[in-house]
């Protein structure tokens, strides 16, 4: 892994001349977003030798699982359930010996809300992803992301779930 380190280094600091932002450590090297503080990377490389962890899609946890069960009530708009994942997703990244500072990719996967006039409720999921990689969150390790619609997920009235893929660290 040390030999690694210079040839990161020799990357960022290329991407860095010809203008393009990149963030390199002993297991991941981000590219960001050119012209944009939007909170996700453009790109990020996993050195050879580095352990990739798929995860497998967070659903979210009842809100209120005295509520009719299914309801809206039970699971709660996006952003509560959007929460709800990211919680769930930061318990097995613990359990994995993982962190958010780990993580390479996600897909999203939003159902359209019916309480939002049948569109996906984008901006409630991201007032949740902002609390986890946003300025507030003062991570500077972000994931590759793809956002998409659904028509359904594995139980009627969810909204939202998330996969990702984490770089472990080396040893």
């Amino acid at each position: 892994m040390a030999q690694l380190r210079p040839l990161q280094g020799l990357l960022a600091a290329a991407a860095l001349t010809l203008g393009l932002a990149a963030q390199a450590d002993d297991h991941r090297i981000q590219h960001s977003l050119i012209g944009s503080d939007f909170p996700i990377a453009r790109a990020v490389e996993v050195p050879p030798g580095v352990q990739l962890v798929w995860h497998s899609g967070q659903t979210p946890a009842p809100a209120d699982p005295t509520a009719e069960r299914f309801s809206p009530a039970f699971w709660g708009d996006t952003e509560t359930q959007a929460r709800s994942v990211f919680q769930g997703l930061e318990r097995s990244l613990t359990d994995l010996g993982l962190s958010w500072d780990d993580i390479v990719k996600m897909t999203v996967f939003l159902v359209p809300d019916p309480a939002n006039g049948g569109r996906m409720d984008f901006a409630g999921f991201m007032r949740a992803y902002t609390e986890v990689f946003g300025p507030e969150a003062g991570r500077s390790n972000l994931p590759a992301r793809s956002a998409v619609g659904v028509a359904q997920l594995a139980a009627p009235g969810m909204l939202v779930e998330v996969e990702a893929v984490f770089a472990r660290p080396g040893e």
